[in-house]
């Protein structure tokens, strides 16, 4: 049994599909949000959305039993925690670490999307979580 038939299966016809729209959305508004921290004057704004997004992912994933996504959505919330306390701009390192993190997101959106058997491999990528955040100016 796939991905999808088995969130269909186990929950509310109308909570799997409110996630399955919100999850895509929020997964393809990172990508410019990420972009723009090495911008100072967005950084502020865009981690606070991007903590609010990994956030709502987590919160929805954990209810739904998504693990692999739910510990994606952990691990980004907590980077993202310590990104609140800077000022910002990122550095690529950083960026380029969250635009990982989005793409993962959204090959695991293409596995329930096409109603794969099993979630896609954790890009090795993500597990070199980034020690310096900010661009040293």
């Amino acid at each position: 049994m796939g991905i999808k038939k088995k969130l269909f299966d186990e929950y509310d016809y109308d909570i799997v599909d409110d996630f399955l729209i919100h999850y895509s959305i929020m997964t393809y508004q990172m990508e410019n949000l990420i972009i723009y921290l090495s911008k100072k004057e967005q950084y502020k704004q865009n981690v606070e959305e991007l903590f609010r997004i990994a956030h709502n992912i987590k919160s929805a994933t954990m209810f739904l039993k998504i693990d692999p996504i739910s510990k994606l959505a952990i691990l980004t919330e907590e980077v993202l925690e310590e990104a609140r306390e800077l000022d910002g701009p990122a550095n690529d390192e950083f960026i380029d670490w969250l635009l990982a993190v989005k793409d993962q997101f959204a090959k695991y959106n293409d596995d329930i999307d096409n109603d794969s058997d099993i979630f896609s491999d954790l890009d090795t990528n993500i597990i070199k979580i980034p020690t310096n955040i900010q661009k040293i100016q």
